[in-house]
């Protein structure tokens, strides 16, 4: 925990989450003005971040409309001014219900589904709130998740469900899920387009058969970041983008000086004769997500740099326990481990910043490679 007089990385206790506020900065900059010049709105997802100080950053001119992955986070949001929210995650009779308070509460939240059933639920839960549900239909562009082809008969049964049971088809909503796998420019610029093309096709296909379609919603941060164009397309969907991280790194869509959240660990031993370093982080800080295992290259459990964010050359987190992590010279390379005395403090990019993110309570803010924190930001947590 901070206290009030740690003031820099230095005197902080580890493990910490660390977000370096000039990257995110500009990390957001970077994904608005694209989307601005494509002509299309923007819909943050704030899952990665769940925090209503990055949310201030993204909106700076007050709260704007915003993707959310739970009802907690739902609920937060709302309750920090932001009254135009996406629940992105396919509607239960639960969370139906509790989307529907929002609802009641004078919060336009939006729902999502792909079934009968979940049409017919949802209408109960709106009328048992005295509110009209509005919910998109999740299409599947690429067979990474749930949602329905855009040439599935029950795509035109469930948006007659909806109509019938009094519920507003919002529109239709995709994730290019699949781009994750991706690593070149030509293969992720065909998944935004691929992405596009069946979102609007399907929005059309439910227009011709008499059902208003307002909102054509996509959206990954690969693809919202290899877009050629976005016809026909209203908003775009992405959240990873504020922090980024190494398996975006590994798709090819930033740079490893992009990545804003770090973990900070400290030196707690070494064993030289097996090349190891020994710090205080395990997976119960940098999580347990492996998601570069498949790419190019293996990235361990986190790159490590030093305490201003510099990257030192071919050190990962090959291991992690539950508290504990190792750190050894990657496979392949010449290059001999730093020398790390105990106490030395470290700084750990992640693999995955959703994951990595959820195991904190707080971001420590730094801005650039200065070690001063200047502020604590919450993060909400749970479902």
């Amino acid at each position: 925990m901070l206290h009030a007089t740690t003031t820099s990385l230095e005197d902080l206790a580890t493990p910490a989450a660390i977000l370096d506020r000039t990257r995110l900065d500009r990390n957001l900059a970077r994904l608005a003005a694209r989307m601005a010049d494509l002509g299309v709105a923007l819909r943050p997802h704030m899952k990665t971040a769940k925090s209503i100080d990055v949310a201030r950053r993204a909106f700076p001119n007050g709260p704007g409309p915003v993707t959310v992955s739970t009802l907690a986070e739902a609920e937060y949001f709302a309750g920090h001014g932001h009254r135009d929210i996406t629940y992105a995650v396919g509607i239960a009779p639960h969370t139906a219900s509790r989307a529907m308070a929002l609802r009641k509460a004078g919060v336009d939240i939006k729902v999502l589904l792909d079934t009968v059933e979940q049409a017919a639920f949802l209408a109960e839960a709106g009328q048992a709130s005295g509110v009209t549900p509005a919910a998109f239909i999740e299409i599947d562009c690429d067979g990474h998740r749930g949602g329905l082809r855009v040439d599935d008969h029950d795509l035109l049964k469930v948006a007659a469900a909806l109509k019938e049971s009094g519920s507003v088809l919002a529109g239709v909503l995709t994730h290019a899920g699949e781009s994750y796998a991706l690593h070149t420019p030509e293969a992720l610029t065909a998944a935004a387009e691929n992405e596009r093309a069946v979102a609007v096709k399907a929005a059309e296909r439910l227009r011709a058969a008499g059902h208003q379609c307002p909102t054509v919603s996509v959206g990954s941060t690969p693809t919202a970041h290899f877009a050629a164009a976005l016809d026909g397309v209203t908003e775009v969907r992405a959240g990873v983008y504020m922090f980024f991280d190494l398996v975006m790194h590994g798709v090819g869509v930033c740079s490893t000086d992009d990545i804003a959240l770090s973990v900070l660990s400290t030196v707690i031993g070494a064993k030289p004769e097996k090349g190891w370093i020994i710090i205080d982080a395990g997976w119960m800080a940098l999580s347990r997500d492996r998601g570069t295992a498949g790419q190019r290259v293996d990235q361990g459990y986190g790159v490590v740099c030093d305490l201003a964010g510099r990257i030192y050359p071919d050190l990962i987190v090959a291991h992690a326990n539950q508290e504990h992590g190792t750190l050894t010279i990657r496979l392949g390379s010449s290059r001999s481990l730093p020398d790390l005395p105990v106490g030395t403090k470290v700084r750990i990019l992640p693999n995955h910043a959703c994951a990595t993110g959820s195991q904190h309570e707080r971001y420590h803010v730094v801005a650039g490679q200065d070690a001063a924190i200047e502020a604590q930001w919450p993060r909400i947590r749970g479902w």
